[in-house]
C-alpha cells in the first residue's frame, strides 16, 4: 500500500466512528507524522502557523485515539496503524525491495528484484492470504461494509461475505 491508501484506510475508520473525513491538513499531518516530519515543516508545506498545525494534529491525535480505542500520538501512529489495520509500514529509510504488501510512506514504490541465493517461499502467498482473511473481523468492527473490506484487501466480495459465513 502507498500513503495515499494509508490515508484512505484511517478516513474510512474515523468517517466510521464519527460521521466525519479527514480534511486535507489532517491528512497531511498524518503523512508528515509517517514520514517523520516535525508540526513546522507540514505548517510549512500548508502555509500556516506551527501553532495552529500542531493544534490540529494534537485534536487529531485525540480524535485517532477515541477510534482506536487506544493512546495515539506521534511517536507510535505508526505502530498503533499497524495493530489496527494489520498492516505493516515500510519506511524507505529501512526495508530492502524484496518487501510485499507492505506500506510505502516513500514517493517511489519498492521494485522488486531476483534473488538467486534465496529459497523460494512457496506458502507465502497462502499465509498472505490467510491474514487478510484474519483482518476481515477487525474491518468489520471499525463498521466497513463488505464492499469496502473487500476493495481494501484485493478480496472478491465472495471471499469477505464466506468468512462471515464460516465463523
Amino acid at each position: 500500500m502507498d500513503i495515499h491508501e494509508v490515508l484512505q484506510f484511517v478516513d474510512r475508520v474515523v468517517y466510521a466512528k464519527t460521521g466525519k473525513h479527514l480534511n486535507d491538513l489532517q491528512r497531511g499531518i498524518i503523512e508528515g507524522t509517517l514520514k517523520q516530519k516535525k508540526y513546522a515543516e507540514i505548517a510549512d508545506t500548508y502555509r500556516l502557523t506551527q501553532g495552529h498545525v500542531k493544534d490540529v494534529g494534537y485534536e487529531l491525535l485525540q480524535m485517532l485515539s477515541d477510534t482506536f480505542g487506544e493512546p495515539v500520538d506521534k511517536g507510535n501512529l505508526e505502530s498503533v496503524l499497524d495493530r489496527q489495520g494489520n498492516l505493516n509500514i515500510w519506511d524507505c529509510t529501512i526495508g530492502n525491495s524484496n518487501i510485499i504488501g507492505y506500506i510505502n510512506v516513500c514517493s517511489d514504490r519498492p521494485t522488486t528484484t531476483s534473488d538467486e541465493s534465496q529459497p523460494p517461499t512457496p506458502d507465502f502467498g497462502r499465509d498472505k492470504y490467510l491474514s487478510k482473511i484474519e483482518t476481515i473481523g477487525k474491518l468489520r468492527e471499525f463498521g466497513l461494509s463488505d464492499e469496502q473490506i473487500s476493495e481494501s484487501l484485493g478480496l472478491t466480495l465472495e471471499e469477505v461475505k464466506q468468512v462471515d459465513s464460516q465463523g
